[in-house]
């Protein structure tokens, strides 16, 4: 037998059969020690035969021996964080070696590498729980109470009339009610279907996060599903760790493993930690891992493969809804039991009349299935009264119209995480926005250099002294985390890393000639202090190879490294003491450098006294020398200003929060709209984070509505003004980037985290992702939010309507005659033009411009305004009248039996409400016909329920218990409804 096997089916059988005598009371604990036992023994036995096989025939990438690595033992080898496994096996080295992995220069990119891969250890995929099914939602539409009562009451209704007229004649009535509440069932089943599919879609995409791979030798990103085992990722402040791994190089990098085991502490990873878990959270510092095991074979993909989006999240205006609902249902209630009441006492007192104008009952005469038929119809129509009361379409409204607006959103560079996120900003009354990358273009370049207090053209390289060139392009070589990759085909190189970073390589690259590969070949890390957004700077302390001597460079925010210099060069090499007079000329550079609206980052370095051993791995922050300062360029996006004019004529504040210093930041502002000097005043409307962070809670409140910029703002300061304005009242919308954005984002109103610079742990918090980093997203995103809010409205006032007119006109006809207009089948009928069909039409409205001129709803403004209520109690009573009028008056105007008095009620009733759906297209115009071209979904919807009512009067006579019209009954009920146009229009 082959020793290569990890392990066969009888090694298995005898390790399970080990295990399983583990199980005991007293042994449970060892069951881990044997299982760790287990896979140091096979994986020992494997390395032993492949290193053989490898020094009879090095040949990277021998793919057929990568079978030989377990999955199983792989997984087991992270997930118990097995320090024992690990060094029996011989390390990481020895791992990526069986692995077939360079650590340098990762896997080989092509295509049968990677399949054979993911045949072997699997996919970065997790097998999701399935979907539920179309019958599942059948189900649920049938478990309504309702509906339960209504199949009961046809179910009888049937059984009866076949009883009394035969199986030809007798199944209309109860065949009618079943197959209308068929049809609202199947109607509302493949509505939420739909919406269900549409949400796993949208989750799906929010998944497909986008992670760093070295390949081939080049730095690349790629989908976090198309990661293999072997390969070599880099991890930054704010990344999600993409599978389970081993930490190969870094430094000061922590994660969160908060997800993965509860536990709160922040666990530092280095060559003495070296396991990282699939799903955990970079939260300081940077490094490269390689990836042991992946999708099913992680303890991050068993939990999420267990858990599903609650597709039900209810929103908080889908909660105020049901509470309207609950309302109203049981005044509806009350008014069917009172019908029930009614009605019974009329029959069995004999008040109710046949159509021949005979007692329906007379007691001892009667037969008992005649009694039982008339018992079975009263209660469908006092039920039916119930279904018309209860406005079920309420919630599915406000389903449907957040399930079209976030696929419209999706288009418009808006990924909705939360629900209720699309309605909540519709009330945003403040946008508190970052600079880089949202307000400006985030295509960094450097425009700018000053060194000795002069400045100096970028490309003029030969103006300055070699020496300063040199350690100046360690400065830029060393301490970043981004990356240079020559490639042979192209003159210019790929640069990866954050905005800053890439435009300070490229400068380096382009007009100061650096090579980066040799910088890292000559030099050597001996300590690095990461940049994050609380110190504004970042440190590297390095030492030429074979050298002792430690050189320390510092870089980051102009005044803050200019602070901790005591000395400065000149362009002529020479090293000048800072002097207070050359600090105050270097402060006045770095503030016309900003009023350009230039980023001005400083560059400083000091040779450490001493030897390596002395060195003890904390970076000096002060006695350094300055070496230069660069401007740095971010243009404003083109569309910002425009935006943000859109946002103040909307009522909505913009707030712009940064980490620059004040000179720049007023400079963006001014040029994107957010800061005006002739209406803000300036020592009020810009602040520093710290000045900010010291205001007494009286203060902040006072000076918080005037405050337009906050500058060299920590995230503390982001959250704090955050705070701050929601106890004013304001209704907050906050963007963030950054990890440390994560509880600004979680405690504003709306999360907005940036889909291109942002983290993954600012993503997660967040309740839209703006997949393009604009500002003008985020109004088109405000925009969506009112619609969604205005479209809700519109529904509420046009069913109110026919909730209203439908419980008055059956109630009071039942009380004064005895006799119910509009049927079981008629109601069941109305009810899902008003619930589905009707809320089809009004909630895929898109939004208008007209929508900005309005003020925010904010947080109190009530649901129905007082326009909601005039338009809705008009068009009720106007219809109440009309029925009412018809039913006690309509068969002598018409000179038409009961019967056909009782369709042209119905006829009218539902053209009635055909007609008031236009009135609530527009709540507060007078032209309601204003871009009804571009909704389609409206006229059609409109253009099919007509039809459908004609099918119904003039072809469904049993089945709707109706009579065919003459067209002057037709044009008489069509002028009645028409009516409503101008009622709605006065």
């Amino acid at each position: 037998m082959s020793s290569l096997r990890l392990r066969k089916p009888s090694e298995e059988a005898a390790t399970d059969a080990v295990l399983d005598h583990c199980d005991g009371p007293t042994n449970i604990i060892h069951r881990r020690r044997w299982r760790l036992a287990f896979t140091v023994i096979y994986f020992t036995r494997a390395l032993e035969s492949l290193s053989k096989q490898n020094s009879d025939n090095p040949r990277e990438g021998d793919c057929p021996s990568l079978r030989d690595v377990g999955p199983k033992i792989l997984s087991n080898l992270v997930r118990e964080k097995s320090f024992e496994s690990l060094a029996q096996i011989g390390g990481v080295k020895r791992l990526a070696s069986v692995l077939m992995t360079n650590l340098e220069n990762g896997l080989r990119g092509d295509e049968t590498n990677l399949m054979r891969r993911t045949n072997i250890f699997g996919a970065n995929k997790y097998n999701k729980p399935p979907a539920k099914s179309f019958l599942s939602f059948v189900l649920d539409a049938f478990k309504d109470m309702i509906i339960i009562i209504l199949i009961a009451c046809a179910v009888l209704s049937l059984a009866f009339g076949i009883k009394q007229h035969g199986l030809k004649e007798g199944w209309y009535d109860g065949g009618s009610i079943i197959i209308a509440i068929f049809l609202v069932v199947i109607v509302s089943a493949v509505s939420n279907y739909k919406q269900g599919r549409q949400f796993r879609k949208l989750s799906k995409e929010s998944s497909n996060i986008r992670v760093e791979v070295v390949r081939d030798g080049r730095r690349q990103p790629i989908s976090i599903f198309d990661i293999v085992v072997g390969d070599v990722v880099y991890l930054k402040i704010g990344d999600q760790v993409p599978a389970d791994g081993l930490f190969v190089d870094g430094h000061s990098l922590r994660v969160d493993e908060s997800s993965m085991t509860g536990e709160s502490d922040h666990i530092e990873v280095d060559s003495e930690n070296p396991f990282l878990l699939s799903g955990t959270k970079v939260i300081d510092g940077y490094g490269r891992m390689m990836v042991a095991s992946v999708g099913m074979n992680t303890a991050w993909g068993e939990m999420m493969s267990s858990v599903s989006r609650d597709l039900d999240e209810e929103t908080p205006l889908q909660a105020r809804l049901n509470k309207l609902t609950s309302f109203i249902g049981k005044v509806g209630v009350s008014v069917a039991v009172l019908v029930l009441l009614v009605l019974m006492i009329r029959y069995f007192t004999g008040h109710t009349q046949d159509d021949a104008r005979n007692r329906e009952f007379t007691s001892g005469k009667t037969k008992s299935g005649d009694v039982m038929d008339a018992v079975v119809r009263i209660v469908a129509a006092a039920v039916t009264i119930v279904v018309v009361a209860i406005p079920e379409g309420l919630p599915l409204a406000v389903t449907l119209t957040l399930a079209y607006s976030m696929k419209r959103m999706m288009g418009d560079n808006a990924m909705v995480r939360k629900l209720s996120a699309c309605e909540t900003m519709g009330s945003a009354t403040t946008i508190c926005t970052d600079k880089t990358g949202t307000l400006t273009l985030n295509e960094m370049r450097v425009t700018e250099l000053c060194m000795g207090k002069e400045h100096v053209s970028v490309d003029a390289s030969k103006e300055i002294a070699t020496s300063i060139v040199e350690v100046l392009l360690q400065g830029i070589g060393l301490n970043t985390t981004g990356t240079v990759h020559m490639r042979p085909s192209e003159p210019v190189p790929e640069i990866l890393g954050s905005p800053t970073e890439k435009a300070i390589l490229s400068w380096g690259v382009s007009k100061l000639g650096m090579t980066m590969d040799e910088q890292k070949q000559e030099w050597e890390l001996v300590q690095v202090e990461a940049f994050n957004s609380e110190k504004k700077r970042s440190g590297v302390a390095v030492r030429r190879r074979g050298e002792q001597v430690v050189h320390i460079h510092w870089k980051g925010a102009a005044e803050m490294i200019l602070a901790m210099c005591s000395d400065y060069y000149s362009q002529s090499g020479t090293v000048n003491v800072m002097t207070d007079e050359a600090r105050s000329d270097f402060g006045t550079v770095i503030e016309n450098m900003a009023d350009k609206s230039l980023r001005c980052i400083a560059f400083a370095y000091k040779k450490f006294d001493g030897s390596l051993a002395q060195f003890n791995g904390k970076l000096e922050e002060d006695g350094l020398t300055l070496l230069g300062i660069v401007g740095i360029k971010d243009p404003c996006r083109p569309g910002v200003r425009r935006a943000v004019v859109s946002c103040r004529i909307a009522g909505v504040n913009i707030k712009m929060i940064t980490g620059d210093n004040m000179h720049t930041a007023r400079a963006i502002a001014l040029e994107c709209g957010i800061f005006n000097p002739e209406e803000d005043l300036g020592h009020e409307a810009i602040v520093e984070g710290v000045q900010f962070r010291n205001y007494s809670p009286e203060q902040r409140a006072a000076a918080i509505e005037k405050i337009r910029i906050m500058a060299r703002s920590s995230p503390f300061d982001k959250l704090l003004m955050v705070q701050c304005l929601k106890q004013k009242g304001h209704v907050v919308a906050v963007t963030g980037d950054g990890t440390n954005d994560a509880p600004a984002l979680k405690e504003a109103d709306i999360g907005l985290s940036m889909g291109i610079q942002g983290t993954e742990v600012a993503k997660e918090s967040s309740d839209i992702v703006i997949l393009d980093d604009n500002f003008a997203s985020m109004v088109t995103v405000l925009r969506w939010g009112r619609c969604v809010y205005n479209n809700i409205q519109k529904f509420i006032q046009f069913q109110l309507t026919v909730n209203v007119a439908a419980l008055v006109i059956n109630f009071v006809a039942a009380v004064s005659s005895g006799d119910v207009p509009l049927t079981a089948v008629q109601l069941l009928w109305v009810n899902l033009i008003m619930d589905t069909l009707g809320a089809l039409a009004l909630a895929t409205e898109q939004p208008t411009n007209d929508l900005m001129l309005k003020p925010p709803v904010g947080r109190t403004k009530p649901l129905i305004s007082r326009v909601m209520w005039r338009n809705l109690v008009s068009q009720a009573l106007y219809q109440v009248i009309i029925l009412l009028t018809l039913q006690f008056k309509g068969s002598s105007i018409f000179g038409v039996d009961k019967k056909v008095r009782d369709t042209i009620i119905f006829n009218c009733f539902v053209l009635c409400q055909v007609f008031n759906e236009f009135n609530a297209r527009k709540l507060e115009e007078k032209n309601i016909f204003k871009g009804i071209h571009k909704n389609k979904m409206f006229l059609g919807i409109i253009g099919m329920t007509i039809i459908l009512q004609v099918v119904m009067v003039e072809f469904l006579k049993r089945f709707a218990n109706t009579e065919r019209l003459d067209w002057g009954q037709w044009g008489a009920c069509i002028g009645l409804a028409a009516l409503s146009w101008p009622i709605g229009w006065l």
